[in-house]
């Protein structure tokens, strides 16, 4: 399937008198990896969920393959049908798994396929079986969750977005709710995603991850996009001083 293109331009989104973002204008190519970076609070988990109209924008425009969405004109909010439609090419990964826990994981999966897509049974579950494998899950389909550890969860997670072919996925801190030992076998199953030209849009805190498989870094602080360029530029050569200060803190913390 096609990668899609995100255009964001001067995205505004209130929250009563406090201003969560302001003016935000940012390109994602397709076939192109985003990280949002920046410390918490900062509006990244916001402008993601804009990008899917999880979160209503008050002014500005999202365009996915050049489709206004969330709304069918400026100010004209889109029908829940339609928007319904325009989603099912996104898929989304959050920090909690949200996996059925009276489901097997091959069930989780294919619960999707069958209610959203109508697949019949039969075909749900052999596309799931698919999703499951690339995840590296043959040998846990007919585990409940309470039998997968966190990060299989969230590979299950992963497994059920990617099953209904979305042409961009946006994943919202999906390591943060898992132990340190856990946290590689889920980035690498996005760097797999990554290197197959899926289009994605990863709000982190994993530094690593957006100097080696990033193709562009956003950089956000209170609601603005204070800077957006290459890996190398953003995390490495930093203009300006916010940048640098939550580089600086993150470095005493970590390495990478």
């Amino acid at each position: 399937m096609q990668a899609s293109s995100v255009e964001i331009r001067k995205v505004n989104k209130f929250y009563g008198p406090f201003h969560a973002l302001k003016d935000v204008d940012l390109n994602i190519l397709p076939g192109k990896v985003t990280c949002l970076i920046g410390p918490s609070g900062s509006g990244k988990s916001t402008l993601l969920r804009c990008v899917n109209f999880l979160e209503e924008y008050d002014s500005g425009e999202v365009r996915i393959d050049g489709q206004l969405i969330g709304y069918d004109a400026p100010g004209k909010k889109m029908s829940g049908r339609k928007l319904r439609e325009m989603r099912r090419s996104i898929g989304m990964v959050f920090q909690q798994f949200n996996l059925w826990p009276h489901m097997t994981a091959l069930e989780n999966v294919a619960e999707g396929l069958i209610r959203v897509r109508g697949l019949p049974k039969a075909e749900a579950q052999e596309r799931a079986s698919a999703a499951l494998t690339k995840v590296g899950l043959a040998d846990k389909m007919q585990n409940h969750p309470s039998r997968l550890s966190g990060g299989q969860q969230q590979r299950v997670a992963i497994a059920r977005a990617i099953a209904m072919e979305p042409r961009l996925m946006l994943f919202d801190e999906p390591t943060s709710a898992l132990d340190p030992e856990l946290v590689g076998e889920v980035l690498n199953v996005m760097k797999t995603l990554a290197s197959e030209g899926m289009t994605m849009v990863v709000v982190t805190h994993e530094m690593g991850f957006a100097a080696h498989v990033a193709d562009q870094v956003a950089f956000m602080e209170k609601g603005e996009l204070v800077g957006c360029d290459t890996p190398s530029r953003i995390l490495h050569q930093p203009d300006d001083p916010r940048i640098q200060s939550f580089l600086r803190t993150y470095h005493e913390r970590n390495s990478f």
